[in-house]
Parts: C-alpha cells; sequence; structure tokens
C-alpha cells in the first residue's frame, strides 16, 4: 500500500513538472507586470457580486504602512498563515509535501498557499479553482517574490485581504472589530484577525453573536501559542493574553 502511493505521489509531481516545462515560458512572456507594485497601490472596487481590483499611484484612504501595524497585528498573521514566510522564496516546497501526504493518507485537502500566493491571487487572479489559474498564480509568484521585498509583499497583502463580510484590508478590521488603529492592535485582537483569515464570512459568526465558538476560542490560543513560540510575546504576556476577553465578549 505504501509503495502504491509512493508512485503515485512521483507520478504526480512528474505531470506537474511537465506542465510546468511546457506552460513556464508562456506565462513568462504574457503575465503581469508586477514590478509596478513598487510605485502603484492596488484599490479595490466592490460591488454586490465581486471585488475588482485597479492599480493606481494614489495612495487609498484605508492603506497603513507596515511600520504603522503593530508587531502583534503582523506577527499573528505571518506565524498563522505562514511561519517561513521570510525563509521561502513564495512557494513553500515543505508545505506542499505536507499537504499532498495528507491529501493520500487522509483523502483530505488543505491549502498550503504562502502569503506571497495569497497576495497574488487577490491582487491580480480570480477566485477560481482550475489547474490553469494555479500555474498562472505560481508564475506571479515567482515574479513578485524577485521583483518585490518581502516587507512590500506583506504590506499589499495585509491591505487587500479580507476580514469579514465586506471587511477588506487590516485598518478597516481594525476599526471595524476593535475601534483602533493597527498601531493599538494587541496580541489577542491579531489572534482574533488571524484566525478569520482562511474563511472570514463563516468565522465573521463569533463577533455576530459577540461570543467566541469553540473553534475560534481554540484557534485563537492556538495563535497565540505561536507567537509564544516565535518570542513575539513573552510566556508571562501569553497567559494573560489568553485569559482575558475582547470588549465585545459576553
Amino acid at each position: 500500500m505504501t509503495s502504491r502511493r509512493s508512485i503515485s505521489y512521483l507520478k504526480a509531481i512528474l505531470y506537474l513538472s511537465l506542465l510546468l516545462f511546457i506552460l513556464v515560458p508562456a506565462f513568462m512572456y504574457f503575465s503581469h507586470d508586477v514590478a509596478k507594485l513598487n510605485s502603484l497601490y492596488p484599490h479595490l472596487h466592490r460591488n454586490k457580486m465581486d471585488v475588482r481590483v485597479e492599480l493606481n499611484q494614489n495612495k487609498p484612504k484605508n492603506w497603513t504602512e507596515l511600520k504603522k501595524m503593530s508587531k502583534f497585528a503582523r506577527w499573528s498573521i505571518i506565524l498563522s498563515e505562514d511561519w517561513s514566510f521570510y525563509d521561502h522564496e513564495g512557494i513553500d516546497l515543505d508545505q506542499i509535501k505536507v499537504a499532498l501526504n495528507e491529501m493520500v493518507e487522509d483523502k483530505k485537502f488543505r491549502g498550503a498557499s504562502t502569503i506571497t500566493q495569497q497576495m497574488v491571487k487577490n491582487v491580480f487572479l480570480s477566485d477560481e479553482r482550475t489547474l490553469w489559474r494555479k500555474v498562472h498564480e505560481g508564475i506571479l509568484t515567482y515574479k513578485v517574490e524577485k521583483d518585490l521585498s518581502k516587507n512590500k509583499i506583506l504590506e499589499i497583502y495585509l491591505n487587500v485581504i479580507e476580514f469579514g463580510p465586506g471587511i477588506y484590508g487590516i485598518k478597516e478590521a481594525a476599526r471595524h472589530y476593535f475601534k483602533k488603529h493597527p498601531s493599538e492592535i494587541t496580541p489577542r485582537e491579531g489572534a482574533f484577525l488571524a484566525m478569520l483569515l482562511p474563511s472570514p464570512k463563516r468565522y465573521y459568526v463569533s463577533f455576530r453573536k459577540k461570543e467566541l465558538t469553540r473553534f475560534a476560542r481554540a484557534r485563537v490560543r492556538a495563535i497565540l501559542e505561536k507567537m509564544r513560540m516565535g518570542k513575539v510575546i513573552t510566556p508571562e504576556q501569553y497567559i494573560l493574553e489568553i485569559q482575558s476577553q475582547f470588549s465585545w465578549e459576553k
């Protein structure tokens, strides 16, 4: 059984490698000029159906520079979404291997997208789940990592991602959930924002009901634990944060 799984795994890798070998040159020629993100800002245009992104030289009114976000806001999301963000080159091969093994062993699929990949998807691509779109995402991710600094990638990401129904960017999220500026976000508040990201509309239920669900409570605690392990907070801060409550909690 194990050998069959290994063969299937190798076949999948070979097929994917062949596909990339054929498609990469074409995508490299036709892909977006991602270097423009060094001087232009993504503006979100929203309607009832979707969100359209347009690059513009004017800074959006809700834009927050990375240096003006609290370290807890930044690191809670980095450690939750992409622990190796500052170490990999856009695609985390270790996480892909883990995801593939889980898919083979448990027949469950989990995402292995890095922060760079998520930024690329939000700024340049649609939400369609096709192999074509995923390959395009991979090429753009490579180009983004080549042309932009890690901090620039992170800043764009935190300003365009969705934190709840109609809530985009960390400035809107900090104001909506905590009536604060991102510079004032505490470790627990950062952990809450990070908890929302895998499925912001679904996990919004905790805020709507003014009470953390069992899942949300466990995730917030797990993210705080990662922050303690990453030495973003001290063991003493960790104890205080897991014992505290949000102002809106019952």
